[in-house]
């Protein structure tokens, strides 16, 4: 291991915690020893690389029973854990981005005297930013808006940050269907949405008479065998890396409502129907859609009031060809690429900067 400041990166679970994390790592990773903490049996060892040195602890997710008081103790406990760990790699800062495991991260350096900064890329913030954002150094803010909910914290308003093929131009994978029909993309986040996958599947008929193209992203327990009279424009798949490539050069992206796809359709200024999951805590999908869809960029619709009439009729409308000048154009989808642009966010640089503020010479 090379003379350089170690850095501890608390991230686990979902791709929003994980791919902020591992985007701010990569930026700063020069200058830093990268050490990533984790949970066991989650996404975490799908996507940190090993020279992250990945350790992970044994935490359970919480469900809401009467025993929830006790699963959060448990979760404070391996607070013991990480105080040794942190003292085992001689941590000098603590990055996290919320979670389950940011909790314990943060008392733990908390007591040793290490700085935390803590990262919300969620406008509603989650439990750990909300009751234990006041521990951190600072909390960094996805949202211009979140900290009305953080008073007591010191926030520093930076966007969220992004892989860094989202930064650059990518052309569309040889494996996307080809042709001159609207390209969807449809998405369930990193853990899929089954919701999203069978209002599809209800709709594939109307979508191939349709002559619509579609790259479905199904999630990585949700896949389903379907059966499709034309196949060649539909092509289904557990995951993908090569997101950024399909979003720039879609139509629309259809999908949930996380911080993170957000924050991609900000970057790519693509028009999307969003689909909140609806037990979402404090509904925070909900309120990050409505972001865009108040800008006119998307289209809302409530996951519990969706129907495949309702579904058809909306992509109907959007992609309803005009005729302007003796060119066609998809009217509605013309507007709401339009309403996009107003949304830019930088994020990356602020973020490097803060993190090497705590850089200490040797």
């Amino acid at each position: 291991m090379s003379k350089k400041n170690n850095l501890l990166v608390a991230a686990s679970g979902t791709g929003g915690h994980i791919f902020p994390a591992l985007a701010v790592s990569k930026e700063v990773e020069d200058r830093w020893n990268i050490h990533w903490l984790g949970v066991h049996q989650r996404l975490d060892i799908n996507f940190i690389p090993k020279k992250y040195n990945l350790r992970t602890l044994k935490i359970k997710t919480p469900r809401k029973n009467i025993f929830l008081f006790y699963q959060y103790i448990e979760i404070l406990m391996s607070t013991f854990q990480i105080i040794k760990i942190l003292k085992e790699k001689k941590i000098n800062l603590v990055f996290t981005t919320g979670g389950y495991i940011s909790a314990p991260t943060i008392v733990a350096s908390k007591l040793l005297g290490i700085p935390v900064i803590i990262h919300e890329s969620n406008l509603i913030p989650g439990m750990v930013t909300k009751y234990f954002g006041f521990l951190c150094n600072y909390v960094l803010l996805g949202f211009k808006k979140t900290n009305v909910y953080l008073r007591n914290c010191k926030t520093i308003f930076t966007g969220t940050p992004l892989r860094k093929q989202f930064y650059k131009s990518n052309p569309l994978p040889e494996w996307v269907p080809r042709g001159n029909g609207p390209l969807l993309i449809v998405m369930g986040g990193s853990q899929g949405a089954k919701a999203i996958n069978q209002i599809l599947y209800e709709s594939l008929e109307f979508l191939m008479t349709k002559k619509f193209r579609i790259v479905h992203i199904i999630g990585e327990s949700n896949q389903q065998s379907v059966q499709i009279k034309d196949s060649k424009n539909y092509v289904q798949k557990k995951f993908t890396n090569e997101m950024a490539a399909l979003i720039q050069n879609c139509d629309l992206v259809i999908s949930r409502s996380g911080a993170g796809t957000i924050n991609e359709l900000i970057e790519t200024k693509k028009p999307s129907i969003l689909i909140p999951y609806p037990y979402s805590k404090n509904n925070h999908q909900e309120k990050n859609a409505m972001i865009i869809a108040a800008s006119g960029g998307s289209v809302l619709m409530n996951q519990n009031k969706i129907s495949k009439e309702i579904f058809e009729e909306t992509l109907k409308r959007i992609f309803k060809i005009k005729s302007i000048k003796g060119k066609n154009h998809y009217e509605i989808l013309d507007l709401m690429k339009k309403n996009m642009e107003n949304n830019k966010i930088k994020s990356k640089i602020e973020i490097k900067k803060l993190i090497n503020y705590f850089l200490k010479e040797f």
